[in-house]
């Protein structure tokens, strides 16, 4: 009897989880940090579930408790449980630094490959305009940008996206003009295949990389920043954020109640660590140079 043939697609199943299962003993801190971000994203996507009290229901009989059991991260000026407005916290603050880096990425990538590709004028007149960006801190930009209008959570988003670009279109043109160096990009070229083709087949793939590292490293800067808009008063008052709590409450009642302030800064600076340690780890990984 004839042996039966292997199911096809286990042996490369496997293979993928063995090679994860490498990755993860060869880079300890970075499984680390996307067991740690996954915490906070779970968190912050049923926040409504697993919060114990409403992030605005206060009660005078509980102000400013210290923590406890009941309230594990005390209450608030106004006898609010911390504990569900860091989570329902963690939505905005995740939310705001996807969205900004998400769209700065994307436009980053557009302005970067058609920069380096194409060069001449074109890309003289972008990368000027993108050193001048640059110059300006990411905060400062931000807080022009949103102090010309409306404090509202979209309006914090496009200013951080705004500030975020420059820097993202930098990286991508620096790996597009040593991508189209390569031959078979000649060769697409020699064969008659369209610069859009080109771009989109050859060139886009291979930026991926570097692309989703700088955005790994970029996502904590841009929470920083949105904590810190919220901090200066310029973000959405009326919604519960990190930056909000360490404002409006935590910096006024620091000594009396040093809780309010601590537990929504460990949030932040948990978050923010871990996104840097998986954007250190994941550099390692695609880094061809750097792989052992």
């Amino acid at each position: 009897m004839a042996a039966a043939a292997p199911v096809a697609g286990i042996r490369p199943a496997r293979s993928r989880w063995k090679a994860l299962g490498r990755i993860a003993k060869r880079k300890p801190l970075g499984t680390f940090s996307v067991g740690v971000l996954t915490v906070f994203v779970l968190v912050a996507v049923f926040a409504g579930v697993l919060a114990p009290y409403h992030p605005e229901e206060g009660s005078s009989k509980r102000v400013m408790q210290a923590p406890s059991f009941s309230y594990p991260f005390g209450t608030d000026n106004q006898g609010r449980d911390l504990l569900s407005r860091v989570m329902f916290g963690a939505r905005v603050s995740l939310r705001v630094g996807l969205m900004a880096v998400g769209m700065g990425t994307a436009a980053g990538v557009v302005i970067g490959m058609l920069s380096g590709y194409f060069g001449g004028w074109l890309d003289t007149a972008v990368q000027r305009l993108v050193d001048a960006m640059m110059a300006i801190p990411l905060i400062l930009l931000a807080v022009v940008i949103v102090s010309m209008v409306e404090p509202s959570l979209n309006n914090v988003m496009i200013a951080l996206a705004i500030g975020i670009a420059p820097n993202q279109s930098r990286v991508v043109r620096g790996a597009t003009l040593s991508i189209k160096q390569n031959q078979y990009v000649e060769a697409a070229r020699a064969i008659g295949c369209t610069d859009g083709r080109i771009v989109l087949r050859y060139i886009l793939p291979n930026v991926f990389a570097p692309i989703i590292v700088i955005a790994s490293v970029t996502l904590g800067g841009a929470i920083i920043a949105e904590a810190s808009l919220s901090f200066l008063g310029l973000g959405p008052p009326t919604i519960v954020s990190w930056g909000n709590m360490l404002s409006s409450e935590g910096r006024a009642y620091m000594e009396r109640a040093p809780w309010i302030a601590i537990f929504p800064g460990l949030a932040i600076m948990i978050t923010v660590l871990s996104f840097n340690l998986l954007g250190d780890s994941l550099r390692d990984i695609l880094d061809p140079r750097l792989r052992t």
